[in-house]
């Protein structure tokens, strides 16, 4: 079961609550002390929040609960979705003070579109003006069709909760009780199907709760059918009849069914089926480093059984980019353990369906696949985000530096929304994250779990210049000192080409003036100095050369004295004729819900973009908006875009070329 919804909205503070409630803790942690089971990162407990997957095993009435604690925030949206692919169901926290916010009722969609079986739980409600009843009404409203309270709140006359009235039993005694039972018993069966249970009703049988549970699980597993309940996790309220809910009313890891597998080469492989008895396929949700026992690797088995001491196939990842060729090993898996937090207890096997913890594998990573290594399969990787946060590091020491890169290796291996990159154009080492709070917990741990001590520095655009017209010039290097010299001439005409022509070399010498052997040297010097640039390492670009005219000595001229001559001869076209500095620009496609459309173009319009047009999706209320952007408008959009669009907002983009940059970013040359 994965606790999703917008951050602050309780999911912890439940689930803590639910563990004491199994036994599993003897009494509840506090998320403001930093001493919740499921918060167990340094990180989160000085944020007094969730930044990672805190997943735990329980168990209630003989059946194994696996709880997984999802972050809140956009930005680790990552974690979000590594829950989800380990679930069987989606269970929503709403607060009673803060509602149904865009994200949540985004992060519904998405759960809907692959049939994701949910339902919702209101909490806080004893906080300050918490409104239960508006709450479940814009439940209703906001999630659609399908959505059916289960509880109402029993207030005392104080105004204090006390506990919930249950819907699914006879004879509540609240305020509209009858119609929403009756609501509800309605979309039970008619979710399910159940036409016994439909003439009894019809007969006027007072059905109990007992009588509902069959098919009210039947109504959830298909996915349209969602109810609502109602906790106080602080006070104890309500957590019974969600363990009830939860083990009589969701669908078991059978019923909700195993994603489609392949060969590691593409081919097709036979469906899965969640079989103890089956063929091993287990996928690697989550990835951590522990200081004593190294990699530790979360999975979820889809079929067979893992044991300890069992060879697998690692395969990874699907054709995700990830900086290093595709997994394709055998490795041994050691201990099997049960996770509860941080805390892992041996089990002597983990079955299909269930959740467990394996230390020790050496190359598997997040998203990739295990299986048995005579018969290797692949699980698709989930989708991800493509991070579009750059941060630029450097290493604080040279001690740093060694231990940078190994420590850049371990992040990207633990985190698929992590992507370290040396920009090619500046020699920066960029880490590509979600978003700005994302960046911050990525260093924070490579100070505090990797003892890498980085600094952060502006990122640099990689400006480019062309010649600003036409003109000609002579580079001409003559040196004789005695003995054998250097001498080349060469004249050189030059005019700037289209976008994206790149440098190109022709010559129109008549006569020998330049002998032939020594054209390509002519080319390769006028090469090395565009690509080294003229002003402040700007590289130049889209310029057109000609060779037409030049002098050779028959005793000093040389391969190295032409190709000198040729990046002399760029430097005299640079002067005579001038140049324009060009920046970068991308191409972006940025997704929001329809209400936001206007405030996404109005910021694009204020970082200099171009908008090219919009498209409104059919089968939802998200539109698309492409827009031509200089890419470094684009350094901090991920959160400005998060701001305008209420964190419900994604962009991507792609290199589109250059163009004249303004004054304001052109610094005078020297």
């Amino acid at each position: 079961m994965a606790l999703v919804g917008h951050a602050g909205a309780g999911k912890t503070t439940l689930a803590e609550a639910l563990l004491v409630a199994t036994g599993a803790l003897p009494r509840a942690g506090r998320v403001e002390d930093g001493t919740t089971c499921l918060d167990s990162d340094d990180v989160e407990a000085r944020q007094q929040r969730s930044v990672t997957l805190g997943v735990a095993t329980v168990e209630h009435e003989g059946t194994r609960i696996t709880l997984l604690d999802t972050p809140g925030s956009p930005d680790f949206v990552g974690e979000l979705r590594a829950g989800l692919r380990a679930a069987d169901a989606a269970l929503f926290v709403v607060s009673a003070v803060g509602g149904v916010d865009a994200s949540t009722v985004q992060l519904w969609e998405e759960c809907a579109a692959v049939g994701m079986p949910r339902a919702v739980v209101v909490t806080q409600l004893d906080r300050a003006r918490a409104d239960v009843e508006e709450t479940v009404r814009l439940c209703r409203t906001a999630l659609g069709a399908g959505v059916y309270p289960v509880h109402l709140v029993d207030r005392a006359p104080d105004g204090t909760v006390r506990g919930v009235v249950n819907l699914l039993e006879p004879g509540a005694a609240a305020e509209d009780a009858d119609r929403l039972r009756s609501e509800l018993i309605e979309g039970i069966i008619g979710e399910s199907e159940d036409e016994a249970l439909m003439e009894r009703y019809l007969a006027g049988d007072e059905l109990v709760q007992g009588d509902l549970m069959s098919d009210l699980g039947t109504a959830v597993a298909r996915g349209h059918f969602h109810p609502v309940l109602c906790a106080a996790p602080l006070q104890g309220v309500g957590l019974e009849s969600l363990l009830y809910l939860l083990v009589h009313g969701f669908p078991s890891p059978q019923e909700h069914g195993c994603p489609p597998v392949t060969r590691p080469d593409g081919t097709p492989a036979p469906p899965l089926s969640c079989d103890p008895g089956g063929p091993l396929v287990a996928e690697v949700v989550k990835t951590t480093t522990d200081p004593y026992l190294g990699r530790v690797s979360l999975l979820r088995v889809f079929s067979g059984t893992l044991r300890p001491d069992t060879p697998v196939h690692v395969s990874g990842h699907g054709g995700a980019d990830r900086g290093h060729p595709d997994h394709d090993a055998d490795e041994r898996i050691g201990a099997v353990s049960s996770p509860l937090g941080s805390a892992l207890r041996p089990v002597a096997a983990c079955p299909a369906g269930d959740v467990c913890a394996v230390a020790r594998l050496t190359t598997a990573e997040t998203g990739d696949t295990l299986s048995s290594p005579g018969d290797p399969r692949l699980v698709p990787p989930w989708d991800l985000p493509v991070p579009q946060h750059p941060v630029a590091v450097e290493a604080a020491s040279r001690a740093d530096e060694d231990r940078l890169g190994p420590a850049l290796a371990r992040l990207a291996a633990e985190d698929p929304t992590v992507r370290v990159e040396r920009s090619r154009d500046t020699g920066q080492l960029l880490l590509w994250c979600v978003g700005e709070a994302h960046g911050e917990v990525l260093l924070e741990r490579l100070r505090t779990r990797h003892g890498v001590a980085v600094t952060t520095v502006p990122v640099r655009v990689p400006m480019v210049e062309t010649l600003a017209g036409p003109a000609r010039a002579t580079g001409r290097l003559v040196k004789q000192s005695g003995g054998h010299g250097q001498y080349a001439v060469v004249v050189v005409e030059a005019e700037p080409g289209p976008p994206g022509s790149g440098i190109t070399f022709a010559q129109r010498v008549v006569g020998g003036a330049v002998p032939s052997n020594y054209h390509g040297s002519v080319e390769k010097g006028i090469r090395a100095q565009c690509a080294k640039g003229v002003h402040d390492d700007r590289p130049l670009v889209d310029v057109a050369f000609v060779l037409v005219d030049g002098k050779a000595h028959s005793v000093d001229s040389s391969d190295a004295a032409f190709q000198s001559a040729g990046a002399l001869a760029v430097r005299e076209l640079a002067s005579a004729a001038g140049t324009r500095v060009l920046e970068p620009w991308c191409e972006v496609e940025v997704v929001v819900p329809a209400e936001h459309v206007g405030a996404v173009m109005s910021d694009l319009s204020s970082r200099r973009a171009r908008v090219t047009g919009s498209d409104a999706a059919a089968d939802s209320d998200r539109t698309t908006v492409r827009a031509e952007v200089p890419e470094i408008e684009l350094l901090g959009y991920a959160g400005a875009l998060r701001s305008v669009s209420h964190g419900t907002g994604s962009f991507s983009r792609r290199p589109l070329g250059h163009e004249p940059a303004p004054a304001s970013l052109v610094a005078v040359p020297a």
